[in-house]
């Protein structure tokens, strides 16, 4: 992948998300026990032998430099691979980033300085595996200026999507955002499906950087790639559509934006299913992270009819402690403890989470550091659950902050 610079888009906030981002940018939160959402795109970028990444970041940026620091130092300068976290700097004006065109613009000095042969666009919150050398030889056979990787999704499912309106040599001749009528536009890859832009767009560096100059001079631009950017240059260059090849390689290709709290649960919550829709053990495609410096995690108190430490059907991660307590369909995060005469359904417990004794926790996530006092119940009564200062999603998710 020489001569490729990947760009990770990592500044969002993402308030559908919060209170799980009220300390950190959308892009570190945890995710799968040991991971972060950022993980996923960067693995994607080494696995795919990208060794050259800049990382737009933004929105309560600390925790995620930190993460990049310690987890992902794997580069050598020596031979021209870095890994660089690139806050704003007003060096282009004096605006923080104002939209996903506008952050790489900011840094557009910085993309000359390396004079890539093409720039790849990468948003750092979704969670999927792709191999992205292969999505650069179809650019290049393809003969095009600009790619954007689709992938089929039902015409049911098209009100959600930006979807792309695709002739049948593969080129890009329109977009419907959220179609609302029956007939989106069919998939040429699949005329029983559509195709729906996933937010990964390579550029030829020369178009990018003269499409970036051009919408920092317009005053009524949003400064966004999907929005701005790309609805001009279908017209004006060859756009090409990559067909995602998902390596996952499950019944349904697997691509999930966990944008909110909803989406987020269920996408980690799938992760202890005896077959989940999602692999962590591919070996062949492994997902990097900053390992925990945790011991081994730990089941203890084992009195028949009493209380029992154990945990079934969970993901359970190094320095958790289960104390007389009963797990099940959960996922518990580093440093988690969990204490006797205690039962947990169907949860997300993060970091360095501390459960009380006596509690009974049903399709909660409790956020980071939190303290749960003796007795607590949560996830059974919605109401109850708010009164205490709880957020409760629309399907009754409780996430205790």
């Amino acid at each position: 992948m020489d001569k490729i610079l990947a760009i990770l888009l990592a500044g969002g906030a993402g308030e559908r998300l919060s209170p799980l981002t009220r300390n950190t940018a959308k892009p570190a939160v945890p995710f799968g026990g040991i991971y972060r959402i950022i993980d996923f795109t960067l693995s994607n970028c080494l696995n795919s032998g990208l060794r050259q990444i800049y990382i737009m970041t933004q929105y309560k940026s600390l925790d995620l430099t930190r993460h990049i620091r310690d987890g992902w130092a794997i580069f050598s300068g020596e031979i021209g691979e870095f890994i660089e976290t690139m806050p704003p700097m007003k060096r282009m004006h004096d605006d923080w980033y104002l939209g996903t065109a506008d952050a790489v613009y900011q840094n557009i000095e910085s993309i000359e300085a390396e004079a890539p042969e093409s720039v790849l666009i990468l948003s750092a919150d979704h969670i999927y595996k792709m191999n992205y050398s292969e999505m650069r030889d179809w650019h290049r056979r393809q003969q095009a200026d600009i790619t954007i990787a689709t992938i089929q999704i039902a015409p049911e499912e098209a009100g959600r999507f930006g979807v792309a309106q695709i002739n049948p040599s593969y080129r890009i001749i329109g977009f419907e955002e959220k179609p609302a009528h029956g007939h989106p536009a069919r998939s040429p890859f699949d005329p029983s499906m559509v195709s729906a832009s996933m937010g990964i767009y390579l550029f030829n560096t020369k178009i990018l950087l003269d499409a970036l100059r051009t919408d920092a001079a317009d005053p009524h631009s949003s400064h966004d790639f999907g929005k701005d950017i790309l609805p001009k240059l279908i017209h004006q260059h060859k756009v090409s559509a990559y067909d995602f090849h998902d390596l996952n390689a499950k019944r349904v290709r697997y691509w999930r934006d966990v944008g909110t709290l909803d989406a987020y649960y269920d996408a980690n919550i799938d992760l202890v299913s005896v077959i989940p829709e999602f692999n962590l053990y591919d070996k062949a495609w492994p997902i990097r992270t900053n390992p925990p410096m945790y011991p081994p995690a730990k089941f203890v108190l084992a009195y028949e009819g009493t209380r029992m430490g154990v945990a079934i059907d969970s993901v359970v991660a190094p320095g958790v402690i289960v104390s007389g307590a009963r797990v099940q369909r959960s996922v518990l995060s580093p440093g988690v403890r969990v204490n006797s005469y205690t039962a947990i359904d169907d949860s997300i417990l993060l970091s360095n989470a501390e459960i009380g004794r006596h509690c009974h926790l049903r399709r909660t996530i409790v956020c980071p550091n939190v303290r749960i006092p003796e007795g607590t119940r949560s996830g059974f009564d919605r109401t109850e659950d708010l009164a205490r200062g709880y957020t409760v999603t629309e399907s009754g998710i409780t996430v205790i902050a």
